[in-house]
């Protein structure tokens, strides 16, 4: 009885000894990470990856993300105009495999807080001042990729990667929002001003334009009946000339004698001119009478 009482301690206690060593003995890295390996606390020149390792007792597996991350910020920054501006962002980053070791030796495991947060809030009041408040939103693209690259060039010596930044928000002061909006009023009504004279102007040119054709065409017309009635008129006068001639060949002298017999009635004048302009009677013979009857004395 008392051998099996010892036998069962022996047993509890390998069984011990066995967890013990294959605890103090063995080391899991979870995927997407690697694991850095201390010996009293001195980083050994080795990494291990995903996986079942085995170790020494006296060594510790620290495990290092390499795995995308994303973390947000919120921070201050000065426009180049002196507009306090409050900035909301998130970045996305990852660290590389090949220098996880050097990343733990130079910073430990908080790199983000003692590295990469400090130099991105930095970086973002620097990029930030190159802009006038009200410029600013209309970048904020730009400034996302402004800040993205400064960044990326001060981590990539600590194998830390930058895949993107991301301006999320960007809150001005009220003091400041009141003026933008005061100045986006005036414009607008400026602008509807312009708008309004610029189709007054129109307008104005238009009718002005009208009455020029109007005259125009009321001009083109009273030529158009002066050259009808001057062409009439020479028309006419052609033909009366043209009329006067013929008529004026056609008249010969025994034409005219014939003409003036046909026209003579039968009497002779009663006066006739003499000298110096006087004037004489002629005097009248007596006709013939007929039989039978007495012819009167003179």
């Amino acid at each position: 009885m008392k051998n099996m009482k010892k036998g069962l301690i022996a047993l509890i206690c390998a069984i011990i000894v066995v967890a013990f060593i294959a605890t103090a003995c063995t080391a899991t890295v979870e995927t997407g990470y690697t694991g850095i390996v201390t010996t009293f606390g001195r980083v050994e020149d080795v990494t291990l990856e995903a996986g079942l390792h085995l170790k020494s007792p006296f060594q510790r597996i620290i495990a290092m993300d390499n795995r995308e991350q994303k973390s947000s910020f919120t921070t201050e920054a000065f426009s180049s105009d002196i507009q306090q501006v409050n900035v909301t962002g998130s970045i996305n980053y990852a660290i590389n495999k090949s220098t996880a070791m050097n990343l733990f030796k130079e910073v430990g495991t908080d790199y983000f807080n003692k590295l990469v947060y400090p130099r991105m809030l930095e970086i973002t009041k620097g990029v930030f001042s190159k802009y006038t408040a009200e410029n600013l939103v209309a970048n904020r693209q730009t400034l996302s990729e402004s800040i993205r690259d400064g960044l990326y060039s001060e981590l990539q010596s600590y194998g830390i990667n930058v895949i993107s930044l991301s301006i999320e928000n960007i809150d001005f002061t009220d003091a400041f929002t009141d003026a933008v909006e005061a100045k986006q009023v005036a414009a607008q009504k400026k602008l509807q001003a312009e708008i309004e004279q610029a189709q007054m102007t129109m307008e104005t040119q238009q009718q002005a334009e009208r009455k020029r054709i109007n005259a125009e065409a009321e001009a083109n017309v009273a030529k158009i009946n002066a050259d009808a009635d001057a062409y009439a008129v020479k028309v006419r006068s052609e033909a009366e000339a043209e009329a006067n001639k013929l008529i004026a060949e056609s008249l010969t002298e025994n034409l005219l004698k014939q003409n003036e017999i046909k026209a003579w009635d039968g009497q002779l004048p009663t006066f006739v001119s003499g000298e110096g302009g006087a004037t004489l009677p002629i005097l009248q013979l007596a006709q013939p009478a007929a039989d039978g009857e007495a012819t009167p004395a003179e």
